[in-house]
């Protein structure tokens, strides 16, 4: 049944909830398929495999399945040398899509996956005028002929590109078009635009329907998919990640939400008046198979439920209604802020108490952050990099500034994803200078922008090699052996995660990380003790100091977010049961309360904590640091 019993435009309006497909990269790499190799390509040497994962996702219960075609532009195609394959490649995938929907028992529809123009390294050098060439050659292939039933501009970080390939595509075909913008974990795009303002834009444009997919996972989709309901005068579709992609290799990486937690939010987004709902990065025919059973039939939406809202998860948008600060009122005073670096503090076994401060924020607002912390005792603050693919404050700067600023001792989380060893080197040689001594070596993970995370940046080093460069900086070498004027005297720290899924690996890598030149340790946040007991234990050999990272948990729905969408996090049972049974109104003070427990318990097992507050509220920690004494 190539062409459906219905139109497609009646198809998409229709009183169900229809069921999209998932990731075909990631179907296509777990396949075999190299992550840094072009996958739509795949549709001229590989037709029977990418056939394969289609028929997955229709035997699965999706109504849609969507073509091979992300990135298949002259642009993305040319960096994997097939500049002059898009016509070929573009109906090939359509071919095959309309030949798996041929063989479908039901009305299902084929859908021409279209790709911003550019890669966000390219948009630096290519403007509007060829973006909109490249989109149209893209569009005039997929739509040539029989064509697709239905077109889905997917993973637009900028509402500006969206709105030109929607301008296109309504030039080019009268097929339905779907507009879909990518968002950030705090709610807004790459270019910086609220659900709100996208909801308007594209309700005005000739689209029969608008939404987002990719970059985040259910929950915090599920924020961006309420307001997008609320503004939007059309129907809105959500396809969101398997939660946050985990490295396993120098160019592989995997996800671990299951089919249940998926379900569970598909469940929500009906209720919300989401009208498409299907998968992005991550996403198998499993979760898709969860998907269609939680949404058919479809849930009813009933006046409570439309005035239903749910507090807003750490990193997410502001949450519309207030929260009581936590903390119980005649704390201890703290007492005066500890003097020293880092380094002093470790060699004199102090325990060291230190106030993670996020590096991309206002720095006026993380130098008032700072100033209240430090009236509470906190002299030393670790600032971490920001959970953001736009552009924002690196570490280094805002420990600058908060040294500078706020006169305050400070530790630079230090990131090695898209940066050369030169620039590293570079960079650290000017933090020196300006009094930076602490930093925490991490490899960092690259923005997910389409159907798999990014691999046109830079992976000269990772942690391990950063390491090893601050051990030669302080030996008076620089990245290439050569002798240096001067030494440098940093305190290099790594990340360790005790939660980590395998984790004799992960202990084995903490040992050489020790052996590269690592001074000390520091733990991912940690909510349970069984396993940081363990590594403990296992590192004990090694005697290098262990800082603990303590982030109190602030609702249910943020610990069951980490508890199911951030790979290498446990939250243990009782303390998800504690934080649902609290409610709104309590459940930040249940989580400062459980923080402080854990704390307690586990002073004796470290050398020092490094705590996080709230955003919104850096007097939460008093209870934490009153517990520490």
């Amino acid at each position: 049944m190539t062409v459906p019993s219905r139109a497609p435009a009646t198809f998409l309006t229709g009183q169900r909830v229809l069921v999209c497909d998932g990731a075909m990269g990631t179907m296509l790499h777990a396949a075999g398929a190299a992550l840094d190799r072009s996958l739509p390509e795949l549709n001229l040497s590989e037709p029977g495999l990418v056939s394969t994962i289609h028929e997955s996702y229709l035997s699965a219960g999706a109504d849609i399945i969507q073509t091979n075609t992300f990135g298949a532009n002259r642009l993305w195609l040319g960096d994997h040398g097939f500049p002059d394959k898009v016509d070929e490649i573009n109906r090939a995938g359509v071919r095959i899509a309309r030949a798996a929907q041929d063989r479908c028992d039901r009305d299902v529809l084929v859908a021409g996956s279209v790709s911003p123009a550019v890669t966000a390294l390219q948009r630096r050098r290519i403007g509007s005028a060829e973006r909109l060439e490249v989109i149209r050659e893209q569009i005039a292939a997929v739509t040539a002929g029989q064509g697709v039933d239905i077109l889905i501009l997917e993973t637009f970080g900028y509402l500006d590109e969206l709105v030109e390939a929607i301008g296109v595509a309504a030039d080019l075909t009268d097929v339905p078009i779907v507009a879909q913008a990518t968002f950030a974990d705090d709610a807004h795009t790459l270019g910086g635009e609220t659900p709100r303002e996208v909801a308007t834009v594209l309700s005005g444009l000739p689209v029969a329907m608008l939404g987002t997919n990719c970059t985040i996972g259910p929950q915090r989709m599920l924020t961006v998919a309420e307001d997008l309901v609320r503004y939007a005068s059309i129907p809105v579709s959500a396809q969101p990640n398997a939660g946050q992609p985990r490295r396993t290799g120098p160019r592989s990486f995997e996800f671990s939400i299951d089919g249940d937690y998926f379900a569970r939010y598909f469940r929500r987004f009906a209720e919300a008046g989401v009208s498409l709902v299907g998968g992005c990065c991550g996403t198998t025919p499993a979760h898709i198979r969860a998907a269609a059973d939680a949404v058919r039939p479809p849930a009813r939406v009933t006046p409570d439920t439309q005035q239903y809202r749910r507090a807003h998860p750490a990193g997410t948008a502001r949450s519309q209604e207030p929260e009581e600060a936590a903390g119980p009122p005649g704390s201890p005073a703290p007492s005066a802020p500890v003097a020293g670096t880092l380094a002093d503090q470790l060699a004199s076994r102090r325990f060291v108490v230190a106030a993670a401060i996020a590096s991309g924020g206002r720095p006026a607002e993380a130098v008032q952050a700072a100033a209240v912390l430090q009236a509470q005792g906190v002299g030393l603050f670790a600032v971490q990099p920001a959970k953001s693919a736009r552009t924002h404050s690196d570490s280094l700067d805002m420990a600058l500034h908060l040294r500078q600023q706020a006169g305050v001792e400070t530790i630079a989380t230090l990131t090695t994803w898209d940066k050369t060893i030169m620039t590293l080197q570079a960079e650290l040689l000017g933090a020196h200078a300006l009094g930076i001594r602490s930093v925490i070596c991490t490899t960092g993970s690259p923005p997910v922008l389409g159907d798999y995370p990014a691999v046109d940046g830079i992976w000269e080093v990772d942690s391990l090699g950063l390491i090893a460069l601050l051990a030669g900086l302080n030996a008076g070498r620089d990245s290439n052996g050569l002798a240096l004027t001067t030494q440098t005297s940093f305190c290099a720290g790594a990340r360790v995660n005790p939660g980590a899924r395998d984790p004799e690996a992960e202990i084995a890598r903490a040992r050489a990380k020790v052996s590269a030149g690592a001074h000390f340790l520091v733990s991912r946040p940690v909510y349970e003790l069984d396993s940081l007991f363990r590594m403990v234990t296992a590192l004990a050999a090694e005697d290098i100091p262990l800082l603990l990272s303590v982030t109190p948990l602030r609702s249910f729905e943020e610990a069951d977010y980490l508890a199911n969408e951030v790979p290498g996090v446990c939250i243990p049972p009782d303390t998800l049961r504690a934080m649902e049974r609290a409610g709104r109104g309590a459940a930040r003070a249940v989580g400062i309360e459980l923080a402080a427990d854990l704390l307690l318990a586990a002073r004796k097992l470290v050398s020092g904590v490094i705590v996080t507050a709230a955003e919104d509220d850096p007097t939460g920690l008093t209870p934490l640091l009153a517990a520490l004494g």
